[in-house]
């Protein structure tokens, strides 16, 4: 296949692109830094420079052309930079539909769930794969800390959900560095109980799978070890 990978040298983005390397795809990575790939040369790999906080429609439009699926590991990486997310995967899905590419599958967080946004203002108060300790412990800190960043998500998975693309979206709970198991749990439109953490390697893996699910499209997928 060939693959668009928004955020390629990120967290998730950068096991998406080594497995989607290793799996014989073709991919074209975009990025905002290229030197982060380290100089990395692959007659499957395509390198586009874009900047997402300030998005150039003729630049995204290029980098998605003749794709068969997008995966964006966008997202903001603390506070600080929380807001960019939603405007920019706008901009990924407007260049979506210019090149008639229907298919992303896009990494959100397991917050989300329960975080309002204009598109969904009354989500349910607690996720029913949540535990009682996350409901009343370990989520309100998390947003507490972080909610400006679930609530750019949230926004980021309105866009989706009215873009209408083919569009999954994938909520991991607390992500680690631990190297791929292939070993994960996931449901659908809930978290998993009793999963606080999951590998990115992990949450890559899944997202590579979800391209070719149409048992996915359109749903929010709960992952976690």
């Amino acid at each position: 296949m060939k693959l668009t990978i928004f955020a390629a040298t990120g967290g998730v983005g950068r096991h998406l692109l080594d497995q989607a390397l290793a799996a014989g795809h073709s991919v074209t990575a975009v990025v905002r830094s290229p030197a982060k790939l380290g100089g990395r040369a692959d007659p499957a790999l395509r390198v586009v420079t874009a900047d997402l906080a300030a998005p150039d429609p003729e630049v995204l439009e290029l980098a998605v052309g003749g794709a068969d699926a997008v995966l964006s590991g966008f997202g903001p990486h603390g506070q600080a930079d929380a807001g960019h997310t939603g405007a920019g995967t706008r901009a990924i899905v407007a260049a979506m539909r210019a090149a008639g590419v229907p298919r992303i599958v896009a990494v959100s967080a397991a917050p989300v769930s329960t975080t309002p946004s204009p598109g969904r203002p009354h989500p349910p108060r607690h996720d029913p794969g949540d535990t009682l300790a996350m409901r009343y412990v370990a989520a309100p800190l998390g947003k507490l800390f972080l909610g400006k960043v679930f609530a750019d998500l949230a926004v980021m998975e309105d866009v989706l959900r009215e873009s209408g693309l083919d569009w999954t979206v994938v909520r991991p709970p607390r992500l680690t560095d631990k190297p791929l198991t292939g070993n994960y749990r996931t449901a659908v439109g809930r978290n998993l109980r009793g999963g606080s953490t999951v590998p990115r390697a992990d949450v890559a893996h899944l997202m590579l799978r979800c391209v070719t699910d149409p048992s996915t499209v359109h749903q929010a997928l709960g992952v976690a070890t």
